[in-house]
């Protein structure tokens, strides 16, 4: 059904006639009339009373039944473009974007902050997820924005928000505190505490101990990088982490050796699906993103 057409029906009525709705609508009484008669061989029904010219139109039961639905097809209508207007000019919405646990606070933090400054009106939705659980919300449409670390392929797109170095944190007392340098392969013989499974770092780190020719042995697991550098500073085994991290949550009784930066690296990405049609606010996020990186 032609909502112009269900328009100038409902103008008929209101103006009382056709001679008023044609001013209005400005369209000519034998076009209006056309319209009308379209729309009711359309719906195969008749829905005025067609008197003498100049009298009042009247409705017939089912005119009846077609003007009220049609006002509220209309005023829907307007609901549904004033909200859309109101997201493209993001005075309205949601955004929900899926955070890494580690790093997010670092890197994220700030972004956020200017983003709930110049959009206050958008309401926001921040998920902290390990990367595995990320990437399936993502492909659920559960959130349409992640921050992680991810082999891209052809089903994402995406920024490179932060490149940092591993190192490897180490108890005081271990002799390999003495090295500039190490390599993964230098980790064959030492525990390892290692975040938990759900975290895309652990899956890193487990595969480049399998490319160094080892499968990491004695295994901690924690779910947050300030406790497993305790654990290490207690002397429980070493820790594989991006340098940043590394840094922030250091204490006293652990070393941190730079890792050789071909083996292994810490890449966090805003990313989201290719074939997503994004939202207004999610285009926003990406755009302050963008800037944010221009001017560091």
């Amino acid at each position: 059904m032609d909502l112009k057409v269900l328009r100038y029906f409902i103008e008929i009525i209101d103006a009382g006639g056709f001679g008023k709705a044609s001013e209005k609508v400005h369209l000519t009484q034998p076009a209006l009339s056309k319209a009308l008669r379209q729309l009711e061989e359309e719906l195969d029904l008749v829905l005025l009373e067609r008197g003498k010219r100049g009298t009042q139109v009247k409705l017939t039961q089912a005119g009846e039944v077609v003007y009220r639905h049609g006002k509220e097809l209309l005023a829907g209508r307007q609901r549904m473009l004033a909200e859309l207007s109101a997201q493209r000019s993001l005075t309205a919405g949601e955004l929900k974007l899926g955070l890494a646990p580690l790093g997010s606070a670092e890197i994220f933090a700030p972004i956020i902050a200017k983003y709930r400054q110049q959009y206050p009106q958008i309401e926001m939705h921040l998920l902290v997820r390990g990367g595995v659980e990320q990437t399936l919300a993502i492909q659920k449409g559960e959130i349409e924005l992640a921050t992680g670390i991810i082999d891209l392929d052809d089903g994402y797109d995406c920024i490179r928000v932060f490149n940092d170095p591993m190192v490897v944190v180490l108890p005081k007392e271990n002799p390999l505190t003495t090295r500039e340098i190490l390599s993964v392969h230098d980790l064959i013989n030492e525990p390892q505490v290692m975040f938990e499974t759900e975290y895309t770092l652990h899956q890193l780190v487990l595969n480049a101990c399998q490319q160094a020719g080892f499968s990491p042995q004695n295994i901690t697991r924690v779910s947050q990088a300030d406790f497993g550098i305790a654990l290490v500073a207690a002397g429980t085994g070493v820790m594989i982490l991006p340098r940043s991290i590394a840094r922030r949550y250091s204490v006293a009784g652990v070393v941190n050796i730079p890792l050789a930066s071909d083996e292994l690296r810490w890449e966090l990405s805003l990313f989201w699906r290719k074939e997503q049609v994004l939202s207004f606010a999610a285009q926003a996020m990406i755009a302050l993103v963008k800037k944010h990186l221009t001017q560091k």
